[in-house]
């Protein structure tokens, strides 16, 4: 019986649940891809000791698994009170102050750490605290305080974030400790960067060209968390290589009720301009304590499968969690179950369109002719990834496997939809043996058999970039 792979892949954060060698490889056995390394937590040595041991997982398990550095970014929180947490009535008075000491808060004021704060709010401004379980109405400004209502109360607690409703919010997207960790994340091999907040196209570009500036080469991911963001979404992917729907802060600033149509927005926007999406935050909060998700949760995932995102990604569920194994197994279950529904294998994605290279028509016209014709696999022998890349914007229900000579470029893959990067020592094959090279790759795998179609797609020139001009099916001896 031949091998049945998930097209949708996993991300998982890592943190003190994952610290043990066996438990990390029971995750990746489960179907992990990516891993997540949250920088708002933890110290760079703790990252850089959790991607050591990503690699020596991985390589155990003979997966290549990518490494995502994810910056904090301009989170605006309170500071800390004294007594640690307080409780607010509604209709009380309550005053954030930039002027406060960081430890000085109690039931009246407390201290903020984004002193810009006074400075982009104003009397009748919505202020949600603690991921809007807290709701403050701004009365007034007075220099450095803002004089609230308490419109919501409840528990408030130390650090907790602050959102204001409809942003507008002017913090810039790369803070002090973003620039000194991004270069943390260079110096550990990090495969991807995820840059919190950005507010247009310029802090994309921003964040790459420090990473240019240190000698980095990860792909950069936007988070889109800001409700800013939403009208500015197209600009701001075509500056990245890839976004992720970070639903967290998204969903306190547009509101939970227009949530679900902007995740459908934003995923529907990246596939049509070729770039990859995450679907992230509170995806299987539940499977932080509990063995088995809620039946919304698996409506949730599927959902965004079924939607076509790139990926799915697990937070808190992984990493402090008490069950890290077991949430991926039962993700990856849902991910395989939704990849049956025909839809997911449906696809019109740039059908009218004028192709502007031939590498990138090579892709086009290997996926039209695979979801046309009885092919079981499709083989992409690529140098920068770009070929699969197109390729995997396609709904199809084909895996295509993505033969690459570069580390780099085989661990940026595991992030794509549908497709298996396989690395191979190009140096080491004849052109003309490419054939026998892909059947012996996919026999290993267990994915083909005597009689099988395959289509395969390659360059003239092995080792260059966006030469990819051939197209060959053949029948497997």
């Amino acid at each position: 019986m031949l091998k049945r792979f998930k097209r949708t892949k996993i991300v998982a954060t890592l943190g003190p649940a994952t610290d043990e060698e066996g438990v990390l490889r029971a995750m990746i056995n489960a179907g992990l891809d990516v891993v997540r390394l949250n920088f708002s937590h933890g110290k760079a040595e703790d990252h850089i000791k959790r991607a050591e041991l990503v690699r020596k997982c991985a390589q155990g398990a003979g997966r290549e698994i990518a490494i995502m550095a994810d910056l904090q970014g301009p989170k605006i929180r309170i500071a800390r009170f004294k007594q640690g947490k307080i409780f607010l009535k509604e209709g009380s008075q309550f005053i954030l102050d930039a002027d406060l000491s960081k430890e000085a808060g109690d039931e009246k004021a407390v201290g903020i750490d984004y002193k810009g704060l006074p400075k982009d709010v104003g009397r009748g401004d919505v202020l949600l605290l603690d991921d809007g379980r807290l709701v403050f109405k701004v009365n007034k400004v007075q220099k450095n305080k803002i004089i609230c209502k308490v419109e919501v109360g409840g528990e408030l607690s130390n650090n907790k974030g602050i959102n204001r409703k409809g942003g507008g919010l002017s913090a810039e997207a790369l803070t002090a400790k973003d620039k000194k960790d991004l270069k943390t994340a260079v110096k550990l091999n990090a495969d991807y960067i995820a840059i919190s907040f950005p507010r247009n196209a310029a802090d994309m570009k921003k964040a790459r060209s420090l990473l240019k500036k240190a000698k980095g080469t990860a792909g950069l991911i936007a988070k889109i968390e800001r409700s800013d963001a939403v009208p500015l979404l197209d600009e701001i992917i075509k500056a990245s290589d890839a976004v992720m729907v970070a639903r967290g802060d998204l969903g306190v600033e547009i509101g939970d009720a227009e949530l679900p149509a902007v995740q459908k927005h934003i995923i529907q926007r990246a596939r049509s301009l070729d770039k990859v999406v995450i679907t992230a935050t509170q995806m299987m909060e539940s499977m932080i304590h509990n063995s088995i998700p809620t039946r919304a949760e698996v409506f949730d995932v599927a959902n965004a499968v079924l939607d076509g995102t790139d990926a799915v990604m697990l937070s808190a569920e992984t990493a402090t969690g008490e069950h890290p194994e077991l949430v991926v197994a039962a993700m990856a279950r849902i991910c395989l179950g939704a990849e049956k529904q025909p839809k997911t294998r449906v696809s019109r994605h740039r059908v009218e369109c004028q192709f502007q290279r031939r590498d990138e028509a090579i892709a086009m016209a290997a996926m039209y002719t695979a979801n046309h014709y009885n092919i079981k696999a499709i083989i992409a022998l690529t140098e920068s990834g770009a070929t699969p890349l197109w390729m995997s914007r396609i709904r199809s229900g084909i895996p295509i496997y993505a033969l690459a000579h570069s580390v780099r470029t085989t661990r940026r893959l595991t992030l794509y939809r549908g497709v298996y990067p396989i690395y191979f020592n190009i140096d080491k094959l004849d052109k003309r043996h490419v054939n026998d090279f892909a059947f012996t790759e996919l026999k290993k795998h267990g994915v083909l058999r005597k009689g099988d179609c395959i289509l395969i797609t390659y360059g003239d020139l092995l080792k260059t970039t966006g030469g990819t001009n051939t197209l060959k099916i053949l029948e497997v001896p």
